[in-house]
């Protein structure tokens, strides 16, 4: 871990990224910290500040390269000269070797290239952050494509997630940051994370998502050749679209991006609330769009090594967050992150309802080129922490792709009114999740359930009954006992009582002259304490 962090370290300090903070805005304490810093005397070099943060991320390794990925979409928050460079990180990570491509190809298949494919292109189509793809024409003529996992990259990963892991138990020491659940986002990436270095699982995600979409105007998803997959290498079928991020190229075929836009939110809110199963990488290089309908436009999904899903319960409480949004209900949001346990059960409502709607009401009613939906979060999560509300990672998944959509709608059709767009599809959501509908869709559901139980209710009933009238004989037999011991208990309590009685009366016999004498010389004050002390024995 420590040769790791030097690297890192090493890394920052080649390409200078240093000279990427806004130095104006830190404290005066830290200024002069980096003005004496040593890192200052390494020259920048001819490379521009964009080049250089893409080439730091490319050396780092999958995590980095990653997080820049997600950057590239938000061009609303970065320079124009670095969004372009980060764009490259989409699909044009520097390659490995075609030869060992091959090699890891015929290993993992079993058999030579020759024997599964008539042309394999040793030359890369592609190359990402966690593996790389080449083209390829199978014996039956059709043209595919071969995705393969990058040689060593699981030792990379596993030594940053140790990293990451360490500063998150670093961060839930401090009370301030404990409430971000750092170690749960960190362990919910990493699964995430992972799930990608089995191509046999991306194969699998990619046939749910197309039999979701099958015979759908939004979204097209390319076929997976089964019998030629493995765990480090999928080969599916190719796709000829125009990348999504080429608006030039969208334009000049005559795309309704409007139409696209709107699209865009329709297929992100179908897969997440018709679905519940969600393309959670949708950053450009992996979001093409169909050439042959340009003014019916349909996308084209690739990559769904990663995939999010909700529990009915997040679903539910999300949807009626996202429509009291749109109705501008903010009370009824507190209300809802309240009983979702989101917030705790001593926030007042009213008071977090108002800290809400200081955040959404100057961004309702506009369209996506005038508001920010990293605005949006960060004026939330300010507001959270007054309120020490508890981030949730299930969602943190859910969110990250929610900022792609955002980035990719801002490119294609800035003026996409994102509310109007996604108000009607909720409503209908909820009315046929709540309706007749819905009730008819879960008995449907439960059917199989329900006639394989139904045949044996007579039998559970039964045994019900049995054990319901076992259960009440045990009781009485218990409550019988009890009356007993009690019956015993207050027999042996009568006859301890005469038998004290009976000691009593025998040693007053037997000392009665004496206490005849002893009483012909007392005063009555003394023989009335004598008498009611000899009574007061007897009694008890």
């Amino acid at each position: 871990m420590i040769s790791r962090l030097l690297r890192i370290t090493w890394v920052i300090s080649r390409y200078r990224l240093d000279t990427l903070l806004p130095l104006t805005r830190m404290p005066w304490w830290l200024r002069g910290l980096f003005l004496v810093s040593p890192l200052r005397l390494i020259p920048t070099g001819p490379r521009c500040r964009g080049e250089r943060l893409r080439l730091a991320l490319e050396t780092l390794g999958p995590i980095f390269i990653k997080f820049g990925q997600v950057l590239s979409t938000r061009r609303d928050l970065l320079p124009p000269d670095i969004a372009d460079e980060l764009k490259r990180l989409q699909d044009q990570v520097p390659p490995f070797p075609g030869e060992q491509a091959s090699a890891l190809v015929e290993q993992e298949l079993g058999m030579s290239l020759d024997e599964a494919f008539v042309r394999f292109a040793t030359e890369p189509l592609a190359s990402a952050s966690i593996a790389q793809v080449h083209a390829a024409t199978l014996h039956s003529g059709e043209d595919v494509v071969v995705k393969i996992i990058r040689p060593g990259i699981e030792r990379v990963m596993r030594q940053d997630m140790a990293l990451l892991y360490r500063l998150a138990g670093i961060l839930a020491r401090i009370p301030e940051a404990r409430r971000l659940r750092p170690v749960e986002v960190v362990r919910d990436y990493e699964s995430t994370l992972f799930d990608e270095l089995d191509l046999t699982k991306e194969a699998a995600n990619t046939s749910q998502l197309k039999r979701n979409f099958q015979y759908s105007p939004l979204l097209y998803v390319p076929a997976i050749h089964w019998d030629l997959t493995r765990h480090r290498v999928m080969v599916q079928e190719r796709i000829h679209g125009v990348p999504v991020a080429d608006t030039a190229a969208l334009e000049a075929q005559g795309t309704d991006l409007k139409k696209l836009a709107e699209r865009g939110v329709e297929i992100f809110f179908t897969q997440v609330f018709r679905d519940n199963f969600f393309h959670a990488d949708m950053h450009p290089g992996n979001i093409f769009v169909a050439r042959e309908t340009p003014r019916d436009p349909q996308y084209i999904a690739i990559d769904c090594g990663i995939v999010g899903s909700l529990t009915r319960e997040d679903q539910d409480y999300l949807a009626r967050n996202l429509l009291a949004f749109f109705h501008q209900d903010y009370y009824e949001v507190a209300a809802l992150h309240i009983e979702s346990g989101w917030v705790g059960e001593d926030t007042r409502a009213n008071e977090f309802a108002a800290a809400v709607r200081t955040v959404c009401e100057p961004i309702l009613e506009k369209p996506l080129k005038d508001i920010s939906f990293g605005q949006v979060l960060l004026g939330l999560f300010q507001t959270a922490r007054r309120f020490n509300m508890e981030v949730q990672p299930q969602l943190v998944l859910l969110q990250k792709t929610l900022l792609n959509i955002e980035g990719l709608g801002r490119q294609l059709y800035p003026d996409l009114d994102l509310w109007a767009t996604a108000k009607p599809f909720l409503e209908q959501w909820m009315r046929e999740r709540a309706g007749a509908r819905g009730f008819w869709e879960s008995l449907k559901r439960q059917a199989p359930e329900l006639s394989r139980q139904l045949p044996e209710l007579p039998v559970l009933a039964h045994q019900a009954l049995a054990r319901a009238e076992r259960g009440h004989q045990h009781q009485r037999r218990q409550s019988e006992a009890v009356d007993d011991i009690r019956q015993r208990l207050g027999r042996q309590s009568r006859r301890h009582r005469r038998l004290r009685l009976g000691i009593l009366l025998v040693a007053v016999a037997l000392a009665w002259q004496p206490l005849a004498e002893w009483a012909d010389g007392q005063p009555w004050p003394v023989l009335g304490a004598a008498l009611l002390g000899a009574l007061l024995l007897a009694w008890n």
